[in-house]
């Protein structure tokens, strides 16, 4: 790990938050954190759970566990109790790292976390894996996903043989949660190896991006989600910002009308990312010159059987789960359509894959619908689902009544297509990665 992560002049600032982190301060302070693990009670092939928020603990406390030999259980500090005794119970981890004093807002990107440790098994980890993640859970229950340490290091030297990415001597202003794959690897680990200074900026605001952004002369790249587009698309920079150099945005696909938004208000590239906890980064456009299209990233293989896209992965990632419908023969289901141009290798993600829908006979594509709902004016957000019917839930930007969105669609969609049922939502509900919820049943728990 200490190859990989951190090597490098101790005299490097890798972080900033926002006072400088340098190199060799990180590694005093994953030593320090590492003898404590040991007190108390992590061994050699031990899992630690880390529940801790967006912190300068969370990282010393990831590597710590990485540097003892032990596989880090990251959940989200946003789970409930009741989820994480769930996995604690499954997965036994031998220390359980947690927060026992936050500051900072709610809308801090990183916060002032002291940690505290407490002794929970004696067992040994049940997978060989490094790291075990919770799935999004956007389309239904979180799987429990491990990747191995050779697979972190593959995809970490994958990102260098990317075009678009960011290079040594630049900075990646961090706005996704490191607990899951984008801002883990993608960013924090990426970061480290590749000698990327790493800026969450201080708030969770468009205006505080952009001064993270300007704070340096050298050149930014933003790593985010849709989210977090449509934060930037709506702030405007108070000066010119030479050092903005591009946007790249991994998660769901972006809308047209909000990725030319944020073309319009900022003139700088928008990069697209295809990736899944599984094996994380599959294809990317970093430069947008193919969108929606994307190009397989170095190492990977993406081939299209009977309308999904399956992906090259050696082994099953899943924990304690042998499916054959998502892994099997070195392959992953990822349970999105889409194509692989047969003469330029090009990507294409259609979208989930049961959202093709029989109506009437007629096959309607529930991605499609979506879109043109999320497009109209009025519209924040939407989701649209098959549940004995095509049915929209709809977040409104500003005043809007179902007759009045019902009158809209009807210009702009066939009949067939057109959603039997619309639900007005003030929020839609979203995962804890700020992806759109998906499951019918949550969906309906969120309907007044």
């Amino acid at each position: 790990m200490d190859d990989v992560l951190l090597a490098g002049p101790a005299t490097d600032v890798c972080l900033r938050l926002p006072e400088p982190v340098e190199r060799g301060a990180l590694r005093r302070l994953v030593a320090d954190a590492q003898a404590r693990l040991a007190e108390t009670g992590l061994r050699p092939g031990g899992a630690v759970a880390l529940r801790l928020p967006p912190s300068l603990s969370y990282v010393v406390h990831l590597l710590a566990v990485w540097r003892s030999g032990g596989q880090a259980v990251l959940l989200d500090h946003r789970l409930t109790d009741h989820e994480v005794d769930r996995a604690l119970e499954r997965l036994h981890p031998q220390v359980v790292v947690a927060p026992v004093r936050a500051g900072g807002g709610a809308l801090r990107v990183f916060v002032d976390v002291t940690a505290g440790l407490s002794a929970y098994s004696d067992r040994s980890a049940g997978s060989p894996h490094a790291v075990v993640q919770l799935s999004s859970g956007s389309t239904g229950p979180s799987k429990v996903i491990g990747r191995t340490a050779e697979d972190l290091v593959a995809e970490v030297r994958r990102y260098t043989e990317i075009d678009g990415v960011a290079r040594p001597g630049e900075r990646i202003i961090l706005l996704p949660s490191m607990v899951h794959v984008l801002g883990l690897v993608g960013g924090l680990l990426y970061g480290l190896h590749a000698r990327v200074e790493l800026v969450p900026p201080e708030r969770l605001s468009g205006d505080a991006v952009l001064a993270a952004i300007a704070a340096q002369d050298s050149p930014a790249t933003v790593l985010g989600v849709p989210f977090h587009i449509g934060l930037l698309a709506s702030t405007r920079p108070p000066a010119p910002l030479p050092q903005f150099k591009r946007m790249t945005t991994g998660g769901e696909l972006v809308p047209a009308a909000v990725a030319q938004a944020f073309a319009d208000r900022h003139g700088v590239p928008l990069g697209n990312m295809y990736g899944m906890t599984e094996v994380g980064v599959i294809g990317t456009d970093l430069y947008g010159r193919h969108r929606p299209s994307i190009t397989p990233a170095p190492g990977i293989e993406v081939r299209e059987v009977d309308g999904e896209l399956l992906v090259s992965c050696p082994a099953s990632p899943y924990v304690g789960l042998s499916d054959p419908t998502r892994w099997a023969d070195g392959w992953l289901r990822t349970r999105d359509a889409g194509t692989v141009d047969p003469v330029t290798g090009l990507v294409t993600v259609r979208g989930r894959l049961d959202s093709q829908v029989s109506v009437g006979g007629l096959k309607v594509d529930l991605t499609e619908v979506e879109a043109t709902v999320a497009a109209l004016p009025g519209v924040a957000a939407a989701v649209v689902v098959y549940d004995n019917g095509i049915t929209a839930y709809v977040q409104p930007d500003g005043p809007l009544t179902e007759d009045a969105l019902d009158k809209q669609l009807a210009e702009r969609l066939a009949g067939y297509k057109r959603p039997r049922t619309l639900h007005l939502l003030d929020q839609l509900p979203r995962t804890t990665t700020g992806k759109l919820v998906r499951a019918t049943e949550a969906l309906r728990a969120a309907t007044p």
